[in-house]
């Protein structure tokens, strides 16, 4: 490390610095995934595991997917401030644990959080400098065919679930970043090297 001081000072605050990315996209279009591969592969990434109302879908594990929760649990945790943010999609409650971002910041760790838009714009209003990334699908077709293969939801569910998927993608220009996730290593590449770009940011 250089001898000057003042350099070592500049340099020992930017090492240490966390960072909050948002990284949001329809239902369907692989986020969660994404974050996962992120997280497992930035040393100082940590995935921030929501809360929500919904039940869980089959495979998914409470406390690692979600933390699964009935509305009324969740609503008194939004009343008595344990949420940083949250919102109701697709008719459940979704929301990020106050304390989860706080502890991770507070070890200097590059916290993930799998939200939808609305989350992310909350978000950036809290925290000025987070890094929010957009995750679109390669086509509305190729959206469809992903959601319909969970087999999770009817098909009244599918189409509210494109129709908010449309609105979602109207709010991209509000965020900074822009991946399109057509080959998943691929966006996983992107969205590391935006993270990375950014730990760099004086």
């Amino acid at each position: 490390m250089p001898g000057n001081p003042m350099i070592n000072k500049i340099l020992e605050k930017h090492k240490s610095r966390g960072m909050v990315a948002v990284v949001s996209a329809p239902s369907g279009t692989g986020k969660t995934t994404l974050c996962r591969m992120i997280v497992d592969d930035i040393q100082r990434a940590v995935f921030s595991v929501s809360i929500t109302s919904r039940p869980p879908r089959p495979g998914e594990k409470p406390g690692y997917d979600y933390v699964f929760v009935d509305k009324e649990d969740f609503k008194q945790r939004a009343q008595s401030g344990e949420m940083l943010e949250w919102a109701k999609v697709h008719g459940h409650y979704y929301g990020t644990s106050k304390e989860l971002v706080r502890s991770a910041l507070e070890q200097d760790k590059y916290v993930i959080l799998d939200i939808d838009v609305q989350g992310g714009i909350q978000i950036k209003k809290i925290f000025p400098a987070a890094v929010l990334v957009f995750v679109m699908p390669p086509s509305m077709e190729e959206l469809k065919r992903r959601i319909e293969n969970r087999k999770s939801e009817t098909a009244e569910e599918i189409e509210k679930r494109l129709q908010n998927a449309r609105d979602e993608m109207e709010k991209a220009p509000e965020y900074d970043y822009l991946v399109i996730n057509s080959d998943i290593d691929k966006a996983v590449s992107e969205i590391k090297s935006i993270i990375i770009s950014e730990s760099l940011r004086i």
